[in-house]
Order: structure tokens, then sequence, then C-alpha cells
């Protein structure tokens, strides 16, 4: 099956500093696969990369064939590739629902809007419960689920979720990548950086380890699992 999401010799950075290099991946329609790596490794960079928040100092990135690597940011979502940032960035001062409707702003995700936060909300019960709540007022895995929901809500191909653990409780974390399977089987592909690599390992079908920004290893869950140097930096084995 062709990518979906391919990545061929990408090289980005912020001034003088190369944070990924040569930097190569493809993510299949329907698959589920993560991108891990420690704190530094360049995850972060690749996907600001993907979503055109950081432009590339060389190589492509393709969506289904075609180079989106030099448009905007807003052009690169119409095409179907949703970014979930790390550290949610929500609007604090703004409601649950007004936040999740800012997500729909191409004319077709605009079109589908109530039927998309219905799907939402019956995906994140919570959010329903609280959307005229302030996003501010939120708890963290309740701000999680309305950072996802936002990026739903343009209805992506790929979603791209940047460390969705981080700062979580493990009971909330468990209930977020339950949805992540969810919305993975319900058609939308998925790219996770996780610096949980278990969890991640655990929740994927393939994955890819980036180390000082550059892809050192690739496989199958199963593949990295029983990898012995995985088990020894990332699983305390």
């Amino acid at each position: 099956m062709p990518a979906l999401l391919r990545l061929d010799g990408i090289e980005a950075g912020y001034g003088d500093l190369v944070a990924v290099r040569d930097v190569s991946l493809e993510v299949r329609a329907g698959e589920l696969v993560a991108l891990i790596g420690s704190n530094g490794a360049g995850k972060t960079t690749t996907l600001r990369a993907i979503c055109g928040l950081i432009r590339l100092r060389r190589g492509i990135v393709e969506l289904d064939g075609a180079r989106i690597d030099g448009l905007s940011s807003a052009a690169i979502v119409g095409r179907g590739v949703g970014h979930v940032p790390e550290g949610r960035q929500l609007f604090p001062s703004m409601t649950v629902r007004e936040n999740l409707e800012l997500g729909a702003r191409t004319p077709d995700s605009r079109r589908r809007r109530s039927e998309t936060l219905e799907r939402v909300y019956a995906l994140f019960p919570l959010l329903a419960e609280r959307h005229a709540q302030l996003a501010g007022t939120l708890s963290g895995g309740e701000q999680q689920m309305a950072a996802i929901g936002r990026a739903l809500m343009a209805l992506p191909r790929v979603l791209m979720l940047d460390e969705p653990s981080l700062g979580l409780a493990p009971v909330v974390v468990s209930a977020i990548f339950e949805n992540l399977v969810t919305i993975n089987r319900a058609g939308t592909t998925v790219l996770l950086v996780e610096q949980n690599v278990l969890r991640a390992l655990r929740l994927c079908a393939r994955a890819y380890v980036l180390e000082n920004g550059t892809v050192t290893l690739a496989g199958t869950r199963d593949e990295l699992l029983a990898d012995e140097g995985v088990k020894r930096a990332y699983l305390g084995h």
C-alpha cells in the first residue's frame, strides 16, 4: 500500500541549530504509527515541519503523493493534516465549544461542523457536559480531549499528536489512548509522538526511533519491543 504521509530526507531547525536531519518515514492509510525518542530528539520539530510551522531546509513531505512542503499551515490543514500540539494550546478565555468550532476552518469542515461536533461529543462526553465552560478552567486531561477534538473538527486524514500523555495521571492517559484507538479504527490515520515509549509501542502498528535528530531504527511494534537497544534505552531493561 502506498504511503498516505511520506517524509523523504527532511532537514529542519531553528536559526543555526539543525534539529532533524535526513529524516525519512512513511505512514500508510489507516495505520497508527509512533515516533519515539528521548527529550530533544527532534520529534516535535518533525511534526512542526510536516504541518508547515517551520520551513524545511531540504527534503520532501508528501500527502497522498502530492508535495505539501512549502504550503502554508492553513493550506496543509486544508489538505487533511491535523496537529495536536504539545501543551494543548487552547484559548483559555473561550468556551470548550468555541475552541472546538475553531478547528472547523476549511469549507468542507465548516459545512459539516454540527455533524462533526456531535461525533466529538460522542467520543468525549465530558466535553459535551462542559461545552459552555471556559477552556482554561478544565483539568489537564479535559484540555487534552478538547485539543484532540479541535483537531478532529477539521476532518483530518492524518492526525498528528505531540506528547498527548504529558503531565497527565496514568488513568487519564489510558483513557486518552483508548480514544486514539477508537479514532484510528474509525478511519483516521494517526502519527503519534510520545515519550512514554512502552505505551506508544503497545498502541501502534509500527514505530520509528528518533535519536539526535536522525531516525536510527524502524520496525513493527513487536520488533521494537524485542529490540535490546530499545529495551535498554527506553524500557528500563
